[in-house]
C-alpha cells in the first residue's frame, strides 16, 4: 500500500519512445513527475497511471486483457480506453494520456478528460427510490456504482458500522500493525456521501422489512420506502461462550472500532492469546507480533489453515510465524479465560493480559429471516443476485448464489466477492441483467508475505504444486477428478491473474 514519493521512473514520454523499447507489450516511463504505463495491443497503444488505484501497485507487472489491465496484487481491472475501475477492489479510474505516432516513435502528452457518469438506461420500471441495508463492501460497491451508472434517484444506507464504510481488510493488517494510518482507512472520505447525494445512516438498526408494502423500518420507528432493496448485512463474528469470554480484555475483530481497541489495549499489554488460527486470527497475530507484543495462537486443528490451503501451504504458514517468534497451541481449546491467563482443555495455562478471539463469523441473516425471504445457509440468490421477493437484492457474507465456475451453490466470505456482487446488484437494481459470474479472489497478509486465492474448492482430491513453497515461491492448484477448482499463489501474480482468467475462459465455454 506504499504511496512513497519517488523519482519517476523510465523514459521521459513526452520525448518520444521507440517500439523496439517496449519489453513485451508494457513499458513505464513518465511524463514530468508522474509515471506513465504504455502498453501496447494488437490494435492500439494506451497509456495510463501505471498504479493500481487501489493499494498503489505497479500495473505493468499485471496482466493485459483485450482493453484492460488487471492489478497484479488484488485483481482489479482497469479499462484501457477509459481509465475506469472495472472491477473491484478498486473504485478510483486511473488517467488516461493523450498518445501520439510520429517518426517511427511514440509521444505522450497531457491526460485525456475524465470520463463522465453514464446516463442511466430508461426502462419502464426504472426505479426512484433504492435501500442498502448495510455499510460494508457490498453496500458501498453498490451505491458508487448506481452513481457511476447515472442513476439520479434517492440511495438510502442504512448501517450499524458507527461511520463511513472503511476499508475492512487493513483492519487486521497494516492498520492493525500500525504502518497504515487512519485515514487510508475510509473507502470514501465523509463528504463524498454528501457530494454524491447518498443518505448515510451510520447508526441505525434495521428492525424490518416488508417485501409486500416496500418498507424498511428501523428500531427507532424511521421508515424509508423502496423501489429496489439491497440486504448486504454482512456477518459477524462467532463468539466464544467460555467462563470469562464477556471480559474487558477480550476482544473480536470485525470493525474499525474493535480494530482501535486492540490498538488501545495493545500499548499496555505484554502477551496476548490468539484464539482461532484464521486468517484474521493469524493476521491479527502478525500485526500485535509488529508491535512487539509475545503472541501465542491457540486453535483445535492440527496445522493452521489445512482446511483451505492443504497440509504443505498449513505447514508453511505455521513455520512463517514461528519464525516470528509467534508461539503455537494446537490440537487444543479455550476452556476459560481468567483476568491475567488463559485455560486450556489440555490442562495447560496461557499468562496473558490480552485475547482476541477469531474463530470465524456467521452471516447476519436474521431480517432475512423476518422477511421470510428463501435461505439455505444464507440468502438464496439467482444469477442476478435477486432474493425470492421481487426487488429485493442480497449480496456479500450473506448470499448463496449459483457459482457458474464450481457448479454448486456457493457463499463466501470474501472481501473482493462482496464489493463485485454489490456492483452487479446495483446494475441489476437498474434492470440490467447481469449474471454474477466473477471467479472469487481473496488475499492474505502475514508479515510480508501475500497468500493470494482464485476460485472456490471445498473440497479436492489432488494438490499439485509449481514451485517451491518454503522458498516463498510456488502456485497450489487444487483439483477434483482432474479438474483445477482453486489456485493459491506466493509471488507468482501473473501466474494467478492467468489462472483467474483460464477459469473465466472454461465456465465462458472459450
Amino acid at each position: 500500500m506504499s504511496q512513497d514519493n519517488v523519482a519517476p521512473g523510465g523514459p521521459d514520454l513526452t520525448r518520444g519512445v521507440s517500439p523496439a523499447d517496449f519489453a513485451g507489450n508494457k513499458m513505464v516511463g513518465h511524463v514530468g513527475d508522474q509515471e506513465v504505463l504504455l502498453i501496447r495491443t494488437d490494435d492500439e497503444i494506451f497509456a495510463i497511471d501505471a498504479h493500481c488505484s487501489h493499494y498503489h501497485a505497479p500495473l505493468v507487472d499485471g496482466l493485459v486483457v483485450g482493453a484492460s489491465v488487471r492489478c497484479p496484487w488484488h485483481h482489479a481491472c482497469f479499462d484501457l480506453k477509459t481509465g475506469e475501475a472495472t472491477r473491484a477492489p478498486a473504485f478510483n479510474p486511473l488517467a488516461c494520456w493523450n498518445v501520439e505516432q510520429r517518426d517511427g516513435l511514440i509521444f505522450v502528452y497531457g491526460k485525456r478528460d475524465e470520463p463522465q457518469p453514464q446516463a442511466a438506461t430508461a426502462k419502464a420500471a426504472a426505479p426512484e427510490k433504492i435501500v442498502i441495508v448495510g455499510g460494508g463492501a457490498a453496500g458501498f460497491a453498490a451505491a458508487d456504482m448506481l452513481r457511476r451508472k447515472g442513476f439520479g434517484g434517492s440511495i438510502v444506507m442504512l448501517s450499524r458500522e458507527g461511520g463511513t464504510p472503511v476499508d475492512r481488510p487493513n483492519l487486521s493488517k497494516d492498520y492493525l500493525a500500525g504502518s497504515a494510518p487512519e485515514d487510508w482507512m475510509p473507502l470514501r472520505p465523509d463528504d463524498w456521501y454528501v457530494e454524491a447525494g447518498i443518505e448515510l445512516h451510520s447508526d441505525a438498526d434495521v428492525s424490518g422489512i416488508d417485501t409486500a408494502a416496500h418498507r424498511v423500518t428501523t428500531a427507532n420507528g424511521k421508515a424509508f420506502s423502496y423501489d429496489r432493496l439491497l440486504l448486504a448485512t454482512g456477518a459477524e463474528p462467532v463468539r466464544l461462550t467460555v467462563p470469562g469470554a464477556e471480559l474487558p480484555h477480550v476482544h473480536t475483530l470485525r470493525s474499525l472500532a474493535d480494530s482501535r481497541a486492540i490498538i488501545d489495549a495493545a500499548k499496555s499489554a505484554r502477551r496476548v492469546v490468539v484464539v482461532g488460527a484464521s486468517f484474521i486470527g493469524l493476521e491479527t497475530a502478525a500485526a500485535l507480533r509488529a508491535r512487539d507484543l509475545e503472541v501465542h495462537v491457540v486453535a483445535p486443528e492440527q496445522r493452521p489453515m489445512e482446511r483451505i490451503l492443504g497440509p504443505g501451504m498449513g505447514d508453511f504458514v505455521r513455520a512463517l510465524h514461528e519464525e516470528h517468534g509467534v508461539v503455537f497451541h494446537l490440537n487444543d481449546t479455550v476452556t476459560a479465560i481468567e483476568p491475567k491467563r488463559v485455560v486450556l482443555k489440555s490442562g495447560a495455562a496461557i499468562e496473558a493480559d490480552l485475547a482476541v478471539v477469531g474463530i470465524g463469523v456467521r452471516p447476519r441473516l436474521d431480517l432475512a429471516e423476518r422477511a421470510n425471504l428463501a435461505l439455505d445457509r444464507g440468502v438464496v440468490v439467482n444469477a442476478c443476485l435477486e432474493t425470492s421477493a421481487s426487488g429485493v437484492f442480497a449480496a456479500g457474507d450473506i448470499a448463496r448464489w449459483p457459482d457458474p465456475h464450481s457448479g454448486e451453490s456457493i457463499r463466501v466470505e470474501h472481501w473482493v466477492v462482496a464489493e463485485r456482487q454489490g456492483q452487479v446488484a446495483a446494475r441489476n437494481m437498474l434492470g440490467e441483467r447481469v449474471a454474477f459470474d466473477a471467479v472469487p479472489f481473496f488475499w492474505s497478509q502475514h508479515y510480508d508475505i501475500p497468500i493470494n486465492y482464485v476460485g472456490h474448492a471445498e473440497r479436492w482430491d489432488e494438490i499439485s504444486v509449481d514451485g517451491d513453497i518454503a522458498a516463498k515461491d510456488c502456485l497450489l492448484r487444487y483439483k477434483s477428478k482432474g479438474r483445477v477448482l482453486a489456485v493459491a499463489s506466493i509471488f507468482r501474480d501473473v501466474a494467478s491473474l492467468k489462472a483467474e482468467l483460464d477459469m473465466e475462459k472454461e465456465t465462458a465455454g472459450v
